[in-house]
């Protein structure tokens, strides 16, 4: 028989044990988090208020807002806090909720991102059949996908990662709760239902991967058979930013699920980390809209 303890806590992982450095990882992480913050609300507020922002990009624009707000603030607000009172733990329900709403978000980002890629080549490839291909009903199905998609994907992660035991009181190797680090410190001598449900979203998200670049590379070849150089550079102009952004996403997101997790990760993990939880939801309020004309005038509108 083993006396196996119930974790009933985690400890995340701290940045540093300096109380100066620790201040300067609060003043960073909120700098990103109120440039997150105020981008996506304008966003959100642009292209709700301003009629003429009524279509389906800036219908997509703005469940992207909302997703990157929800995103950002599942992370960011508890490791601040953690790091202005020096304690690192999280409970186990915390923890839970954490994953699940992390993960749930993180999915509906591809979903989305999928979804305006679609409607972007939908918009110069088939520029006759546009309005009916994303119709209201469309893009109403769309959004619902989006969202319905990553509560699933979330809802399977994080109860197959939680069904496994833990039983050690150790600190999770990343600053947030992410199935990788946290089956670094389960107990459990099989990790197959976490490890099947983790395989099955890194093949959506390659599939998701895939379906954006071949409807990019569909785009740039129609933008090239255009005759008019403006034209060009306009389309490309927009849609260069986009993809970089979901490589970006896909490469810096993918690296912590496809190498396995150590129990000292370097500052090359906490990097990336850093990347996927931090860099899409505030870079992408300047890449898709605020860099638009139409966004742009809207603003001074409202």
């Amino acid at each position: 028989m083993v006396n196996l303890t119930v974790m009933r806590e985690f400890l995340l992982l701290g940045f540093s044990e300096v109380r100066e450095l620790r201040l300067v990882h609060v003043a960073l992480f909120l700098l990103v988090y109120l440039a997150a913050l105020t981008g996506n609300l304008l966003i959100v507020a642009v292209t709700t208020l301003d009629r003429r922002l009524h279509t389906p990009m800036y219908f997509f624009l703005r469940n992207l807002a909302l997703i990157d707000l929800c995103y950002i603030s599942v992370i960011i607000p508890k490791s601040i806090h953690n790091s202005l009172t020096n304690n690192n733990s999280i409970s186990f329900l915390g923890c839970i909720t954490q994953l699940f709403l992390w993960m749930s978000f993180a999915v509906s980002e591809y979903f989305v991102l999928t979804a305006m890629s679609y409607d972007r080549y939908a918009a110069i490839c088939l520029p006759l059949r546009y309005e009916l291909i994303m119709d209201r009903g469309a893009c109403g199905k769309m959004a619902a996908a989006t969202w319905l998609g990553g509560g699933l994907l979330g809802a399977l992660l994080s109860s197959s990662t939680f069904s496994m035991s833990f039983c050690r009181y150790d600190v999770i190797p990343q600053f947030f709760c992410d199935a990788p680090a946290l089956l670094k410190v389960s107990c459990s001598e099989e990790h197959v239902a976490a490890d099947v449900s983790m395989a099955i979203g890194v093949v959506v998200a390659v599939v998701f991967f895939v379906v954006i670049v071949v409807s990019y590379v569909r785009i740039f070849l129609a933008v090239l058979r255009m005759p008019a150089t403006e034209g060009q550079a306009k389309s490309f102009s927009t849609c260069l930013p986009h993809l970089a952004v979901v490589i970006a996403f896909f490469s810096t997101g993918s690296s912590a699920y496809l190498q396995p997790p150590s129990d000292s990760p370097s500052m090359l993990d906490l990097l990336l980390s850093t990347c996927y939880t931090m860099v899409p939801p505030t870079l992408n309020p300047l890449i898709y809209s605020l860099r638009n004309k139409d966004v742009k005038s809207a603003l001074g509108r409202v």
